[in-house]
């Protein structure tokens, strides 16, 4: 059976449940948790995006063309329609890359090499240096070895 898109519920946040106000770069695992309900993160992603609503999700295509293909593959094509869907009514902003975006991609890419590489999170590295951004979710436990230039890890709202 199709994944539905998720409807975030409205709840009244905790005070420690206030942990996050403006932009959130989004990685590929939490958007196919966030549509696969049988995935062990779907509850925890779903219910960080529910106490924090006034995060403003961003992503970037190459993650969005990632989560995409996975939904398609592990679950149904339909799954993937969904997404997109998701996309359109406005609830993830996908960010336009610039003049010498693929640079820096290629870049960062090749600094990190000894990893095995993901295009996808090379892409929200790219956009958290252009953007000055350091918080992302991701369910990637190793993300934080991405670095912007002044050596400061990304901070990923979805570590314990």
């Amino acid at each position: 059976m199709p994944a539905a898109a998720p409807e975030l519920q409205a709840r009244e946040p905790s005070p420690r449940d206030l942990g996050h106000a403006g932009p959130v770069l989004v990685d590929s695992g939490p958007l196919i948790a966030l549509f696969n309900a049988a995935d062990r993160w779907h509850a925890p992603v779903l219910n960080w995006l529910q106490a924090n609503p006034a995060a403003t999700l961003i992503s970037t295509w190459c993650v969005a063309t990632e989560v995409c293909a996975l939904l398609a593959r592990r679950i149904h094509n339909e799954a993937a329609l969904d997404f997109l869907r998701w996309l359109q009514r406005g609830a993830l902003n996908l960010d336009q890359p610039v003049p010498g975006s693929l640079s820096e991609l290629l870049r960062i890419s090749e600094r990190f090499a000894s990893l095995p590489f993901d295009l996808a999170d090379a892409s929200i590295a790219e956009a958290a240096a252009r953007l000055k951004l350091r918080h992302v979710l991701s369910i990637d436990a190793d993300f934080d070895v991405y670095r912007d230039r002044a050596g400061r890890p990304l901070r990923n709202l979805l570590a314990p």
